[in-house]
């Protein structure tokens, strides 16, 4: 029996989720906002002392540190700084929802806006949608990102995915990113599904993530492919599940879609070869 079947995928799986997993290296404390009781985010001590005493509004309460009104504006001084120190990577000018770390703290509007560049220094939690796309034979959709994307250049991912913006539903964030990186309209995709939740708790470059991914699935109906409409992907490619299964054993993918991949592998969805 070959890596990629039975036990081996088991292997590289329980690695992955393993890794999915994982504690800070070191001791971060808890980030609230003003007048808000659960905690958005998590900073390292450090850091937070240098963003105090550079004049940003942001104070100590015990253990934790809180973020002063008007806390869109304080957020965004605080990217500013972190930027122009160059603690963090490039400038998105992209916004995302600031929440608690259960991701249903604030189920309605967020309580405060973030650029996204400076989520995973300020440790807030994120909200991600894939899609995994497979043909009616049960090939799957594959891209592989970038090479100058900031993280995971190179690597293979699902066909589709991205993070949730400011003031979007994870269904509109599907859409807009079906439609970015693969050029396709969800409703011409067939037997589109929720799939599960899958969650990511580990240090990265930048910091700590801490992210909640909707997983979707869907079929890609015969005569429509995905073609790259935003310059954010090098290539896609149609894969048989035993070169899928190939390629996830040798960690060509990155880590949420090996964890996407191996899910649905599971589940019966992406058929096991053999």
């Amino acid at each position: 029996m070959g890596a990629s079947r039975g036990e081996g995928m088991h292997e590289w799986l329980a690695r992955a989720r393993a890794a999915a997993d994982v504690d800070p290296p070191s001791a971060r404390s808890p980030l609230h906002l003003d007048d808000v009781a659960v905690a958005v985010g998590s900073i390292e001590p450090v850091l937070a002392e240098r963003l105090a005493a550079a004049g940003l509004a942001l104070r100590r309460a015990g253990a934790a540190w809180v973020v002063e009104r008007p806390v869109d504006d304080s957020l965004a001084a605080i990217a500013r700084w972190l930027h122009g120190e160059g603690v963090c990577r490039r400038w998105r000018d992209e916004r995302l929802a600031v929440g608690g770390l259960d991701h249903r703290a604030f189920p309605g509007e967020p309580a405060a806006v973030v650029e996204r560049s400076v989520v995973r220094a300020l440790g807030i939690a994120t909200s991600a949608a894939h899609l995994v796309g497979t043909t009616v034979e049960g090939r799957v959709w594959v891209q592989q990102r970038a090479f100058d994307k900031a993280t995971d250049p190179g690597a293979w991912d699902t066909m589709v995915g991205g993070l949730v913006g400011a003031g979007e539903t994870v269904r509109a964030a599907l859409q807009r990113e079906t439609r970015e990186e693969a050029g396709l309209a969800v409703d011409a995709l067939q037997a589109l599904r929720f799939v599960a939740r899958v969650r990511v708790r580990r240090p990265v470059a930048d910091g700590w993530m801490d992210e909640a991914i909707d997983v979707f699935h869907a079929v890609v109906p015969p005569g429509l492919e995905p073609v790259n409409a935003d310059g954010e992907v090098a290539r896609f490619e149609c894969l048989g599940p035993e070169t899928l299964l190939e390629r996830l054993a040798a960690a060509a993918f990155t880590l949420e879609a090996t964890l996407i991949h191996g899910l649905l592998f599971e589940q019966g969805v992406i058929p096991t070869p053999g």
